[in-house]
C-alpha cells in the first residue's frame, strides 16, 4: 500500500491545527483539541503521571507506579468477575527516571557531550556540577569519572528508580555510599520525590553527611520544613575545609589550573631585524585565596520558596526556574545576602508565581520556550514530552514580561 507524502502530512497538520485554533479550539496533545476548560480529564491525569483505576475488559490501571491490564478474554474476565476472584491481569512497574525530566531521555555518550560542551563554555569561576545519576552504582561512577575528567567540581547524584520497590533505606544508604566512595568528585544528594518515586528520609540524609566525599543535598520537595529539618539535622556534620577567594566566593578548579597570558607578549619575527629569539609565554599571576570552613550544604530546588529555604538555614538554590531567568532568581539571593529583606520579598513574589507556573506545570517544554523568549536557546523537548501550545506560548511570554534579561 502507498502511503501519503510526509510533506503533504506535515502541511495538512499545519493547517488543521491553525484552523481549530482560530475558531476557538486548545491544541493540548498531537492530535487532541478542545474547547477551553473541556480538555479530557483522563488524559490531563494521565499525562501528569496521575493513577487512575479501569474498569471491564482489557481495561488499564496505574497506581503506585504499577501499571496493570485487566485480561482482553472476555469469558476469563466473566468467570473470575462471577466467582468474586481476581480479574487476570498483565502488570509493570514504570520507570521513575520516565518521568524524571529531559536528562533521561540521553543516552551516556550524549550525557558525556552536554557535559563536555558547557564544561568548554562555562567561565573558570562558575561552579559546575553534573547531574550523574544513574540506575546502578558503576553507571553513575563511570559519569562522575567522565565529570572529573571535564573539570567538573561535584556531581549530582539521584535516587535509583527502576526497582523502587527495593530502594529501601539500607538500599539508598548503601547506593550513595558505595558511590562517593568512588567518586572522584565531591557528591550532592539529590532528593526530587515528584520524579524519583523516594523521598530521601531526614534522617537518612543526616547519616550520609558523615561521608567526607558527600558535600550535600539539593532538595526539590518543595517542604519548607523539610529544608529546615535537612538544616537543623546537618549541623551535626563534620565540618570540611574549603578554598574561597578573600570575598569568600568559591574557587573551582579552572580557576587554579595553570594559565599562560596568550596575547600580547610577543615580540614578531619581523622587529628582530633578522635576529633570532624565543619566547615562552609568561604565566598568570595565580589567584588569592583563603581557607574557609563549611558544614554539609542545603540547597533548594524551589523558586516559589527561595527566600524562606534562605531564612530556614539553606545555603542557596538550583532551580529550574533560573534557566530562563537567572538574574531575577540571583536578585533574590543578593538581597538576601545584603540583609534587605523587604527588597528580597518583593523579588522572591516576582518569580514565586512564574516559577511554579513554567516550571512545575508547563515542566520542560515550558523552560524551554521560557528559554528561547528570555534570550537564550531552549529549543525543542524530545519526544515524548510536547510542545507548549501558542496559547500556553502567550502566558509564558506574559508571565516573563517582567522578568526580561
Amino acid at each position: 500500500a502507498a502511503f501519503a507524502d510526509q510533506d503533504l502530512e506535515g502541511d495538512l497538520y499545519d493547517v488543521a491545527i491553525d484552523t481549530l485554533e482560530k475558531a476557538g479550539f486548545e491544541h493540548y496533545e498531537i492530535s487532541n483539541f478542545a474547547r477551553p476548560g473541556h480538555r479530557c480529564a483522563h488524559n490531563a491525569n494521565y499525562w501528569a503521571n496521575g493513577e487512575y483505576i479501569g474498569f471491564g475488559v482489557g481495561a488499564a490501571s496505574y497506581r503506585n507506579g504499577v501499571r496493570s491490564t485487566h485480561t482482553r478474554d472476555l469469558a476469563a474476565y466473566v468467570a473470575a468477575a462471577s466467582r468474586g476472584l481476581k480479574i487476570p491481569d498483565q502488570s509493570e512497574r514504570l520507570e521513575g527516571a520516565q518521568r524524571a525530566g529531559e536528562a533521561v531521555m540521553l543516552d551516556d555518550a550524549e550525557s558525556r557531550d552536554v557535559l563536555r560542551v558547557a564544561a568548554e563554555a562555562a567561565a573558570p569561576e562558575k561552579v559546575l556540577i553534573a547531574g550523574v545519576g544513574r540506575e546502578s552504582v558503576k553507571a553513575t561512577v563511570e559519569l562522575a569519572e567522565a565529570a572529573a575528567r571535564f573539570a567538573y567540581d561535584a556531581v549530582l547524584v539521584r535516587t535509583p528508580t527502576y526497582y523502587a520497590r527495593q530502594m529501601s533505606s539500607a538500599a539508598v544508604l548503601h547506593y550513595f555510599r558505595s558511590v562517593a566512595d568512588r567518586s572522584p568528585l565531591p557528591v550532592l544528594l539529590y532528593n526530587i520525590p515528584q520524579c524519583a518515586p523516594y523521598n530521601i528520609p531526614v534522617e537518612l540524609a543526616s547519616e550520609l553527611a558523615q561521608h567526607p566525599n558527600i558535600l550535600g543535598i539539593k532538595d526539590s520537595s518543595g517542604s519548607l520544613e523539610r529544608i529546615r529539618a535537612l538544616v537543623e539535622s546537618a549541623s551535626a556534620a563534620p565540618r570540611r575545609t574549603v578554598t574561597v577567594t578573600p570575598i569568600f566566593e568559591a574557587v573551582t578548579g579552572r580557576m587554579l589550573a595553570p594559565k599562560t597570558e596568550t596575547t600580547g607578549t610577543f615580540v614578531s619575527a619581523v622587529d628582530l631585524a633578522g635576529g633570532v629569539a624565543l619566547a615562552a609565554a609568561p604565566s598568570v599571576a595565580p589567584i588569592k585565596t583563603r581557607a574557609k570552613e563549611v558544614g554539609f550544604q542545603v540547597l533548594t530546588g524551589s523558586a516559589a520558596g527561595l527566600l524562606e529555604s534562605l531564612e530556614a538555614g539553606a545555603s542557596g538554590a538550583i532551580l529550574g526556574f533560573a534557566a530562563s531567568a537567572p538574574q531575577a532568581c540571583q536578585e533574590v539571593y543578593l538581597a538576601w545576602k545584603d540583609h534587605d529583606l523587604k527588597l528580597a520579598a518583593e523579588k522572591q513574589q516576582r518569580i514565586a508565581g512564574p516559577g511554579q507556573r513554567i516550571v512545575g506545570e508547563l515542566g520542560i517544554s515550558g523552560v524551554k520556550y521560557a528559554c528561547d523568549f528570555n534570550g537564550y536557546y531552549g529549543g525543542c523537548a524530545r519526544a515524548p514530552l510536547l510542545a507548549v501550545t501558542a496559547r500556553e506560548k502567550a502566558e509564558i511570554e506574559g508571565l516573563l514580561a517582567g522578568i526580561r534579561n
